[in-house]
């Protein structure tokens, strides 16, 4: 290198990573491509600035295993029990069905196994920073092909890690010409991972409770990074991947009582380390391998993502998504992901893959993740110009011809006030325009039909005029109007309590006749205001009285709104007024206490 100072090395890297990432992430690309794309540019390739990359990038890997520590603090056995199914099942079904396509294809074209198994596994992989960022950023994490997206990225962390171990064993393979690896390495291998189970599941949780009674921020700061630093270097030293320790270490303090408080020290290095890593696989890029052959790096980006789309679109079916949602999990998930990186370059260490198939290999996968932005975005558009024609489907027949309560809508609050009425053995009928919603209250032995609670059919058929009571729950004003005006239209003579979303809908709601209006978060925020209030000092008693005073004052006043709220400035004027009230309500309440505080003690205030 040149007479470049570490200091000088530092603030380049800094300045690449703050120009480029914004940049990126502006343009919907992701911080991940944002690092490579300043690694290409300072690197020996185009500028030039660094023009030897390598002790950057073994010094950088630290950052790759510190990502595998944090994943191995996310991945508690209860959590992935929970997900076994997704996981274990469709996870695997896309790692193995995407690697066995690829390592065909790549049979084809190189002799041995060792280096088609290698690459397929990790062109099998995916980019989870780039698509869990496309998902959260397009709100579709909670979304079908969301949930069974992460589900698999999940397992694909889980096998990177039996994929690097097994790495330098099957490099050490080829270097001595045998078709298997030496089975004392493995045994080795196998001693020295149940070594850290072992030792570690008893040793780590009592050496961070005394760190612990230490109180120093640093001191545990250094705890962490040293658990971190000493697995990984238990396992590089019997032959295996550091990567290994530290995921296992992870796993064994996933259920502790210092998940959170490690996984808070150790973010900030992962995140420095890993954006390192990032512009240091970008030096190693080189332009002109795409210059030099653009037709076969095309071809294999092409093929990489229409292989994994087939793949992942069958498996999006058989976890029950319908053919759109497949579609959008087959787009986001067909690129390559940042692992196949570490993995390129440990395969390189280990001797299975050479320079310029390493290079190739690297921009393939880069490519493939900058095009996967834009395909999602293409298919998104194409699928809001071909809305999905849903097929119309009809009321469910209503057998209760005697129905003490109508729930209309049964969300997060109908499902409350039906929970509370079963408890209270009082029988309700709950009406849902949501077939989802529909099918798994059933699965709980609700008594719930589908149809829209609006159309005077399904409330002539769920016989609303024999009910004592109907209560209107659905979460959209609109429809909740909808609902209350039919039913005072055509049953006036039953009682109507209906949800109000906030002042203005209850107004509309009173305008109706609805005598009990809930709001949303009334109550809730009044409780809130209670503990608030005895969080500043007052008591129990005072604290409950005050929030009672309120609720009633704001009641009130409501009824009195209503009669004005359609005029703005009256409103205004009224709300004014209305807190003067209360705050010398409460001031009534203070002077009694001062008073007699006084009397109690005669030198108060002297």
């Amino acid at each position: 290198m040149h007479d470049t100072g570490f200091l000088d090395i530092a603030l380049l890297f800094l300045l690449a990573a703050v120009l480029a990432v914004p940049l990126f992430r502006y343009l919907g690309l992701g911080a991940v491509l944002g690092y490579l794309a300043a690694g290409v540019a300072i690197g020996p390739h185009v500028l030039g600035l660094v023009p030897d990359p390598d002790a950057i990038l073994a010094a950088s890997e630290f950052g790759v295993v510190m990502l595998l520590f944090i994943i191995g603090l996310e991945l508690s056995p209860a959590r992935l029990w929970v997900m076994r199914r997704q996981v274990f099942g469709i996870g695997a079904l896309q790692v193995f069905g995407s690697a066995a396509l690829l390592g065909l294809g790549l049979s084809l074209l190189w002799s041995g196994w060792k280096t088609p198994f290698i690459v397929a596994m990790a062109l099998a992989l995916s980019s989870t920073a780039v698509g869990l960022q496309m998902l959260a950023e397009r709100k579709e994490l909670t979304a079908g092909h969301g949930r069974l997206a992460f589900a698999i990225l999940l397992f694909q962390d889980i096998i990177v890690i039996p994929l690097l171990a097994l790495i330098p064993l099957l490099g050490e393979a080829r270097a001595a010409e045998r078709s298997a690896p030496d089975w004392l390495a493995v045994g080795n291998a196998l001693l020295a991972i149940a070594a850290v189970i072992v030792i570690g599941r008893w040793l780590l949780r009592h050496l961070f409770r005394a760190v612990a009674r230490a109180q120093s921020v640093e001191v545990f700061t250094a705890s962490a990074l040293m658990v971190v630093a000493g697995t990984a270097w238990l396992m590089q030293s019997v032959g295996l991947s550091m990567g290994l320790g530290a995921f296992l270490a992870g796993v064994l303090l996933a259920d502790s009582e210092f998940r959170h408080e490690l996984e808070s020290h150790i973010e900030p290095f992962k995140g420095l380390l890993l954006g390192l890593f990032f512009i240091a696989v970008g030096m190693t890029i080189d332009l002109q391998v795409v210059a030099q052959e653009p037709l076969p790096i095309l071809a294999g980006v092409t093929c990489l993502l229409l292989l994994k789309s087939l793949v992942l679109f069958g498996v999006g079916r058989l976890g029950g998504l319908g053919a759109r949602s497949a579609a959008q999990l087959a787009v986001i998930m067909a690129m390559g992901g940042e692992f196949a990186f570490v993995i390129f370059a440990e395969a390189f260490k280990a001797g299975l893959l050479d320079p310029a198939l390493r290079d190739r290999l690297v921009v393939v996968v880069g490519l493939s993740m900058a095009a996967t932005p834009p395909l999602v975005l293409g298919l998104g558009s194409w699928l809001n110009r071909h809305p999905e024609a849903r097929a119309q489907r009809e009321p469910d027949p209503i057998d209760d011809e005697h129905p003490r309560v109508i729930i209309a809508g049964f969300g997060r609050m109908g499902q409350i006030v039906g929970r509370l009425l079963r408890a209270s053995k009082i029988p309700f009928t709950a009406l849902e325009n949501s077939p989802e919603q529909v099918d798994l209250s059933r699965r709980f032995g609700t008594k719930i039909y589908f149809g829209d609670p609006a159309r005077p059919d399904l409330l002539r058929a769920a016989h609303a005029g024999r009910a004592e009571l109907f209560v209107v729950t659905t979460d959209d004003p609109d429809a909740n109007l909808r609902t209350v005006r039919i039913v005072r239209r055509l049953f006036p003579h039953v009682r109507i309590l209906a949800r109000a979303r906030n002042r203005q809908h209850a107004f509309r709601l009173m305008d109706l006749g609805v005598d009990v209006v809930t709001r949303e978060t009334f109550h809730s925020s009044i409780e809130m205001g209670r503990h608030a209030l005895m969080a500043l000092g007052l008591d129990a008693d005072q604290a409950s009285e005050r929030t009672r005073k309120f609720a009633e004052h704001d009641e009130a006043l409501l009824r009195e709104q209503h009669l004005v709220y359609d005029d703005e400035a009256a409103l205004v004027v009224s709300s004014r007024d209305a807190l003067r009230d209360l705050e010398k309500l409460f001031e009534a309440d203070e002077q009694p206490e001062e008073s007699s505080s006084g009397e109690s003690n005669p030198k108060a205030g002297s």
